[in-house]
Order: structure tokens, then sequence, then C-alpha cells
């Protein structure tokens, strides 16, 4: 039987990083914030498991693993009387292998947030094992959330609408607020006066990141050459760097600053410091980037592709443009830095934006209250 519903024994799984992983991403800040917003409820949240099921089932050697974290598992919660699995992100790269099986002989009900469900991966010899997998864990799902609109109509494919709930990505807003102070201090440590500064933040690795901090460099560097007075902040650290650095002279001249990387506690600092966001987000599935940058009152400049128009308000709150269209790109990016007015009209917006639509504890209490009606529902069916 349950425990009292305003107290859940909550088993909580990340197949694809676990929640202590030193590699930064947005999923691992979601992650993070719903074990956290769960238990400063009350809740009583236990990780599962640090499994990684990151394409495992093409590493057939970690089998014997799997088989028995799932055999511990069962053995170590069967008295324990455990209301609910939580496993958070299954999809074809990294289903979950865990929670339907250990959830059934736990009886225990089976949720997932962020499940994902792409048909496409089924046409690929190297992704079909992983879709299938992914689709056996979200059909054994009593619940499965999602936070993104896409994989919303993905999933009505495949399970009932009473089975899915909506969950819009939030932050707390309290810790992305603008600081005067910060600002002031960090202009002063750039030494960029008064001038615009244009903020980028990402981690320099091989692929989609890398390419859109060129993006943000050579947007950059071809508005210096029109005659626009700017500095360019980046933020971010990784293997190419020094590529990066070397592009980001050859374009800017010395009006660029690399701040490296960061902790999650100082970025609201860097966002104060600057007067807009920019970074493409290709094919990015949302961007919490974007999200705490414009809670510290930034305007954002973004492509209009994947998760990003969830995150912005076009004409709003920033300004999407088509992907890969560069003179619309630097076109955006000169309109905000020409017009201050437009940048705190922007600024503000954003600031009012986030906290009606994307603040973590209004849009996680839903989470919640679905995730008591599960768990009453299960246990008055198996009891």
């Amino acid at each position: 039987m349950p425990s009292a519903l305003c107290q859940l024994r909550i088993l909580f799984y990340t197949p694809f990083k676990p929640l202590g992983h030193g590699h930064p991403s947005g999923d691992l800040i979601t992650a993070r914030g719903l074990n956290e917003y769960l238990a400063r409820q009350g809740h009583q949240v236990l990780a599962a498991s640090s499994l990684r099921c990151r394409w495992i089932y093409w590493k057939p050697w970690r089998w014997p693993k799997v088989m028995w974290e799932r055999h511990q598992l069962i053995r170590r919660f069967s008295q324990d009387n455990m209301d609910i699995w939580f496993t958070y992100h299954s999809y074809y790269k990294a289903p979950d292998v865990l929670g339907p099986i250990v959830s059934q002989r736990l009886k225990i009900p089976y949720v997932i947030f962020q499940g994902i469900y792409s048909t496409k991966r089924r046409k690929k010899i190297k992704t079909r094992i992983g879709f299938y997998l992914n689709r056996k864990s979200i059909d054994a799902a009593q619940h499965v959330f999602t936070n993104k609109q896409v994989d919303l109509l993905n999933l009505k494919r495949l399970i009932s609408d009473d089975k899915i709930t909506y969950i819009r990505p939030g932050l707390i807003t309290d810790d992305f607020c603008f600081d005067g102070h910060a600002r002031n201090q960090l202009r002063k440590q750039w030494h960029v006066a008064d001038e615009p500064v244009v903020l980028s933040a990402a981690m320099f690795r091989p692929g989609v990141k890398t390419e859109g901090l060129t993006w943000v460099i050579r947007s950059c560097g071809e508005l210096c050459r029109r005659g626009h007075k700017l500095w360019l902040v980046i933020a971010g650290d990784g293997k190419e760097k020094t590529r990066l650095r070397q592009m980001a002279e050859d374009q800017l001249s010395g009006r660029v600053r690399f701040v490296g990387r960061l902790s999650r506690d100082e970025m609201h600092r860097f966002y104060s410091a600057g007067d807009l966001f920019v970074f493409p987000g290709i094919q990015e599935s949302l961007g919490m980037v974007y999200l705490e940058a414009q809670s510290c009152g930034l305007p954002v400049v973004a492509f209009d592709n994947a998760g990003v128009p969830e995150a912005i308000q076009d004409g709003k709150t920033g300004v999407l443009v088509p992907m890969y269209d560069m003179d619309r790109f630097v076109d955006a990016i000169g309109r905000l830095l020409s017009n201050a007015n437009l940048r705190h009209e922007m600024g503000k917006a954003a600031q009012a934006y986030v906290r009606e639509a994307h603040d973590l504890n209004k849009n996680y209490r839903k989470l919640e209250v679905v995730l008591h009606k599960i768990v009453e529902d299960y246990f008055k069916i198996v009891s």
C-alpha cells in the first residue's frame, strides 16, 4: 500500500546520465530540478540506480550488469513500500531497461518524464533496437509526462490522451534575477565601458554547440565591419576552445571576451552584465539558457527550430529567425544593438513571461498532483 499521499516514496532514475554526472547539459539541469522540487515538497526521493544506458544495446558486455542491477533493485526495495518509479528521459539512445521490469516486480506504478517517441529511429539499423526498447518502456508506463509540444504530438500516436500530461519547462526564477552590482563589477572587469554587450554561452564541444557559437562569432564580426560598436562575451569551455578563440580574434579584433566555464550559481551574474543573449540553438530540444537569460531581463536571438520556440516569444521577448539565414540573423542582432529602448521593452517582457509561464514551482505542482492521483488509482486497483 502507498504511504500517505502528502509524502510519496519515489524511486528516481535517469537512464541517459546519472544526476551527479560532471558534464552539464539542459537535460541534466531539468532532471536535477525535478528531483530537488520533489524533495523540497517533502517526498522521499531515492536514486534508483547510476546505471547509464546510453547506446547500451550496442554494448552486449554490459547486459550482465543490467540483469544484476535489476536483481539488486528488486531485492533492495522489495520490503521498503515504495510508491512509484519515476524515470526521467527515456529515448532511443538511452532507453530505460530497468524501470518497467523492476516496478512490475515491486508492484508499484511506473511513470516517465520526457518520454520521447520518434518513429524515424525505427528505420535506421543503428537506432532500431533502441527505438523498440524505448517503445517497450513507454508502453509499460502508467503515465508519460512531456515538456515539449512536438513530443506531446508524437506520444499521442502511441498512447491515449489520459496517459499523457504536458508540463511546461521551468526554472526557479528567484535564482535568475537581474543583479545590478554584478553588472557594474563584470563590465568593469571586462573593460567594455558603456557599449552594448552580446552574450553567448555553450559547451565548446564538437557538433551543434560549436557550430552555434561560430554563427554568433561570424555574425558579430559582420556587425563590427558594418560599424556597430559591440563586445561579445562567451561563457563555456571544451575541446574546441582554441579554434573558437582564433576565429573570434580574426572576426572581432580584440572585442571579444572568453570568461570560461561558469557554475550555474554564477550564471545570473553573467546574464546581468549583458544587453542581449544570442545563440542559434541548432536542433536544441529547448535550451534552458534562453529561459535563464530572459529571467534576468535579456532579449534573445535564436533560430526558429526544434524546441526553441517553446522558450521564446518571437517579437515579444526575442527574435527568432529561419534556420541558417545569415542575413536575417545578423539583422536581428543589429536591430537590437541599435535600439536600447527595444532591448529594454523586450527584456522586461522576457522577465514577465518566464515568471508567468516557466516558473518551476508553479509548473511542477501540476506534476505533483498527477503523481498523487496515479499512485492512489494504482493501489486502489491492486489492493
